[in-house]
């Protein structure tokens, strides 16, 4: 019993305590306020906040205005194969003929750039080609032939029949702003009709993916996602002008990583109408070894600033050397284009003729000094080099020796005989698929150069090259006869 009443005792002293202290902490202390938030039932796309007006480009007329401009270019190189019957491997049966049978197949895009049917490409799209088939947009399917091609910028222009097509104008590459929107068109993967859109994220890339000894390398970065089938396709700018076309990426996987590379227009539009007037390219001048300015250069040349491309050798009777430039000179820009590497000025350079004239700003102790420079041709002289013909070059007509056949037989250069006529080159006994690699003991690179060895040739010349199966021959030519 009197555990009960202590126990009770103790229930009342607890519940008296609990009354005391919620009456204080309601009298005394603040408490929470709770307010109630209500949630949307409907789920939504996670959205950054709206730019203010005009920020951001509207890119659809570009690429409605580019998209039927660009074109779908497979291509078919085919190889002479016998029969598949093992028993003729071991016992030759005659009876057996030859098979044409396609032994590599390419794709890539090209721009069309005249209304009857010029297309632009790169040259590693339609290199070693046998058959190039072209798709437009629209479906329509042509067959196309070869123009021309140079390697070292890597641009071909090809040709198909038709009338009316829809052409994409050339914009000016050198007015190109780092981030700057941009459009990639083209068929990547054989998705005909692909548009990806970034920025130009930096110029004047040299990046050596270009094999020739005279390659001209000046790219224009971008992070528009650009993938194998994409190489020959456009790159516009937003009012839909043709700025470049996309030929690379940085990758390796094979497939875009962020970083895509395009041929500045400026540079093609030269390279295109070279072809199409001469048949050839004409290569430009300064005659100087040039090098990149860095800390380096700047402290051993007592440089005041790291800038320009520095002048090795002004090379004696050159273009830079008549016009009075020197050695250790250091050159600022080429017609008030800044140069900072020798991929700038290489580009500025690459898109003039010989003959043409450039104001060539230098710095020379110093001091800014404006050079007068009348660009020549890697023969030293000022001459236009049209491209071969039967009439003239001893009857035969050659073309550009393709990366491929230069690692297959082993050498660095050369030119290809690619037709035989009447004339001189029949005569000494050379036939079709001859590989020249000298004339007069000069390395040969570029027709052109084989142009002007042999025009300039007194009393006969001497041929050295090679055929496709490796086996090394050399003719020689008298000039004077029949």
């Amino acid at each position: 019993m009197n555990n009960l009443k202590r126990g009770s005792y103790t229930l009342l002293v607890v519940l008296i305590g609990s009354f005391m202290t919620l009456w204080v902490y309601t009298r005394y202390f603040d408490h929470p306020r709770y307010i109630p938030v209500q949630q949307e039932q409907s789920m939504k796309y996670a959205k950054l906040p709206t730019p203010n007006s005009g920020e951001l480009p509207d890119l659809t007329y570009a690429a409605a205005s580019t998209v039927h401009g660009v074109v779908h270019i497979t291509v078919t190189q085919k190889g002479q194969y016998s029969s598949n019957n093992i028993f003729d491997w071991f016992f030759g049966d005659s009876t057996t003929q030859p098979q044409q049978m396609p032994i590599r197949q390419g794709i890539g895009s090209g721009v069309i750039l005249t209304s009857d049917g010029l297309i632009v490409t790169n040259n590693h799209v339609i290199e070693d080609a046998d058959e190039i088939s072209v798709v437009l947009n629209d479906k329509r399917e042509f067959k196309a032939k070869l123009v021309g091609t140079d390697p070292s910028t890597d641009i071909a222009l090809i040709k198909i029949s038709s009338s009316d097509l829809p052409v994409i104008k050339f914009g000016n590459s050198d007015d190109l702003k780092l981030g700057e929107w941009v459009l990639a068109v083209g068929n990547p993967f054989n998705l005909t009709s692909t548009v990806t859109a970034g920025i130009v994220s930096a110029k004047g890339r040299d990046i050596g993916i270009n094999p020739d000894q005279m390659r001209i390398e000046s790219f224009i970065q971008t992070d528009a996602a650009v993938n194998p089938g994409n190489s020959g396709g456009a790159l516009v700018n937003i009012r839909g002008e043709l700025v470049g076309i996309n030929t690379a990426i940085a990758s390796q996987t094979g497939s875009y990583s962020g970083y895509s590379f395009a041929i500045p227009s400026n540079i093609v539009q030269k390279v295109v109408g070279d072809i199409k007037e001469y048949g050839d390219v004409q290569r430009a001048m300064l005659n100087v070894e040039i090098g990149e300015v860095d800390a380096a250069v700047a402290q051993k040349y007592n440089l005041d600033k790291i800038e320009g491309v520095y002048v090795k050798t002004a090379q004696k009777g050159g273009a830079a050397d008549l016009a009075g430039m020197k050695d250790n000179d250091v050159i600022i820009s080429i017609d008030g284009m800044p140069v900072n590497s020798t991929a700038e000025l290489q580009e500025q350079i690459s898109k003039h003729r010989p003959k043409d004239k450039v104001t060539v700003m230098v710095k020379r102790d110093h001091k800014m000094e404006p050079f007068n420079v009348t660009l020549r041709n890697m023969n030293g002289n000022m001459e236009i080099v049209k491209g071969s013909s039967p009439d003239d070059i001893f009857g035969a007509k050659f073309a550009a020796i393709s990366n491929r056949e230069k690692d297959e037989l082993g050498i660095r250069s050369g030119v290809k005989v690619t037709g035989i006529g009447e004339g001189k080159f029949k005569e000494a006994g050379i036939k079709e698929g001859f590989v020249i690699t000298q004339v007069n003991k000069y390395p040969i690179s570029e027709v052109n150069e084989l142009t002007h060895i042999i025009k300039n040739s007194r009393g006969g010349i001497l041929v050295e090259g090679m055929y496709p199966n490796g086996e090394e021959a050399y003719y020689v030519l008298g000039i004077n006869s029949k």
